[in-house]
């Protein structure tokens, strides 16, 4: 079976920042690294050109740390964070954005793959 691929839109906890993405929620991810671990982010990768930023772009702030790889955006008003914006390994933008924030999700119904990125 095909998984689907669905548009939602997502916001902060202000909403401040607002976006409109497509995102299979079949192939989610939760991480143990220092900064997922703590906010507790189920995230969904997507090219960039399936996410768009409806308003706020003003209000995002970015924190990176280790190797500044991972653009780890949040809202300047409320702390959420969002989505984040990388690149995979073939060197395409994508974007991880935060299955928490979108509207319209059942959470207890995801299933995401574990993944060890305090090892990484």
């Amino acid at each position: 079976m095909q998984a689907e691929t669905k548009s939602y839109e997502g916001s902060c906890h202000c909403g401040a920042v607002r976006y409109r993405t497509r995102v299979d929620l079949d192939r989610l991810i939760t991480c143990n690294c220092s900064i997922c671990s703590r906010t507790g982010a189920i995230l969904g990768f997507v090219p960039s050109s399936a996410f768009e930023l409806l308003a706020g772009e003003e209000a995002l702030r970015d924190y990176q740390f280790g190797p500044k790889r991972i653009h780890h955006l949040f809202c300047g008003i409320c702390g959420i964070r969002p989505f984040g914006r990388g690149r995979d390994p073939e060197g395409n933008e994508i974007v991880a954005v935060n299955v928490r924030c979108l509207e319209g999700v059942d959470l207890a119904a995801l299933r995401p793959t574990p993944v060890d990125g305090k090892s990484l």
